[in-house]
């Protein structure tokens, strides 16, 4: 399988068995559609009205070594894994520890309904938070690095317990040979330099949650008394990225339709001096009035076009920022199971209630259908476990033939069940947005390479 594209005068050609892309010229870009199709002499007679016949033979030649060289038309070897991968035994490496359901926001767009998933305010015990870790420890097996995403909610409202759960993962961990790596997500109303202090000595990786500029901000993301929250989190955000020296976070953004220029959110946050940036697409019912619609996937395009040029423009000037979804590794990328099957949600990820109840994954919170069982009792639900497990870019139909399926990974189960109600259907908009992606941090690896 090959997938070629065009941006801004640069050819792409990719080979996505071998996960080889090559930057073309015009007449390789033509001539590889039909290089399978036909023999030599009827692409010559084909394309000698509009390339010199030694040109026409270079190409063929230049396409024929990289097929020999296993480089273009390669053959799918990942499905023959497939069934070994199936059939390994999961092991739980990462939690998202819900410390708080509640918030002291009321995020327009927010999934979990103000942080309550549809239930009750509530705060994790350190009790509760204490038995997710020795659960992740039994469901770890060999594993020794472990991750510990909290997450609420604001988990800025329950902090004490945090350090609490903290302090007993690092009081263990020796003991079993485990290496916890913590994550915080945060609203940033709480933020202060004490806790700046903490988060910066324990968690390896930190969450800012702002949506860009101060008008789509705060239209989005306000208080119970519509108080936008710009102005409070702006400094505290920036002393915190500073304090971490601009690595180990990200600020986090969401775009919906009331800014589908979002490209210059980003970039208002590129100008505040942020270089760790992740500004993504919401996704909710399509009766809101803030969801994306398909007629808007165009102006999207042009904005992830627009936002990858000035991107490239701002490395070069020695200005340059990380914009999450257009970082690729293009020399060692996922490992087999990653690219198979993605963020391992329901397998090797699962959310944690302050209840201690198991979920999927934190989007799944709520929806009792999908409870599993709880950090006292551990995994009941086998058999969605095993659903999950066995959820992989050969289980679903949209998948299988699609260029972008080992970039994605087949993309976000809870999307695709909020929209399907069936964990291996995507969901197209994401579906849409992840392929330019893809195809802009291409584009930006092969132009900065001139």
């Amino acid at each position: 399988m090959i997938h070629k594209f065009s941006m801004d005068g640069i050819n792409i050609v990719m080979d996505i068995y071998s996960g080889a892309i090559h930057v073309v010229d015009d007449i390789v870009y033509e001539l590889v559609d039909y290089y399978k199709k036909y023999d030599k002499e009827k692409l010559i007679n084909k394309f000698k009205g509009k390339y010199k016949i030694e040109q026409i033979k270079e190409a063929l030649e230049e396409i024929e070594e990289l097929e020999k060289e296993e480089l273009l038309f390669t053959n799918d070897l990942y499905e023959e894994y497939l069934e070994q991968f199936e059939k390994r035994n999961p092991i739980v490496k990462a939690l998202c520890l819900h410390v708080t359901h509640g918030c002291n926001l009321k995020c327009k767009y927010c999934f979990a309904g103000e942080g309550e998933y549809g239930g009750n305010r509530a705060l994790m015990s350190a009790e509760v938070g204490k038995k997710a870790i020795d659960f992740l420890i039994k469901s770890s097996g060999n594993r020794r690095n472990l991750e510990v995403d909290f997450f609420g909610g604001e988990p800025l409202m329950n902090f004490e317990v945090v350090k609490e759960i903290v302090e007993y993962a690092r009081s263990i961990e020796k003991d079993y040979n485990k290496n916890f790596r913590f994550t915080i997500t945060t609203n940033g109303i709480l933020l202060n330099d004490e806790i700046q202090d903490y988060i910066n000595k324990n968690m390896y990786n930190v969450v800012l949650s702002i949506d860009g500029r101060k008008e789509v901000n705060d239209k989005m993301r306000y208080t119970a008394n519509h108080k936008g929250s710009y102005d409070v989190i702006v400094p505290k955000f920036k002393k915190l990225a500073d304090s971490r020296n601009q690595t180990d976070y990200y600020v986090r953004g969401t775009f919906t339709r009331e800014n589908l220029d979002f490209s210059e959110d980003v970039l208002h946050l590129a100008d505040l001096g942020f270089k760790q940036i992740s500004v993504e697409p919401v996704v909710a019912p399509k009766e809101m009035d803030y969801a994306l619609k398909e007629e808007d996937l165009p102006i999207l395009y042009e904005q992830y076009e627009k936002l990858a040029k000035e991107l490239i423009k701002r490395k070069k000037e020695g200005k340059g920022f990380n914009f999450f979804h257009f970082m690729i590794d293009l020399t060692q990328g996922p490992c087999v199971a990653k690219r198979l099957a993605g963020c391992g949600s329901g397998s090797e990820y699962l959310a944690v209630t302050p209840e201690g109840d198991l979920y999927p994954c934190h989007q799944f919170v709520g929806l009792e259908e999908f409870k599993m069982g709880s950090v006292f009792e551990g995994i009941k639900n086998k058999s969605m476990q095993k659903q999950f497990q066995s959820c992989n870019v050969y289980a679903k139909e949209e998948c299988r033939n699609c260029w972008a399926k080992f970039y994605c990974s087949g993309g976000c189960a809870a999307n695709a069940y909020q929209f399907h109600k069936d964990i291996n259907v995507p969901y197209k908009i994401g579906c849409e947005l992840e392929k330019k992606r893809i195809e802009c941090a291409i584009y930006i690896k092969a132009k900065l390479a001139e």
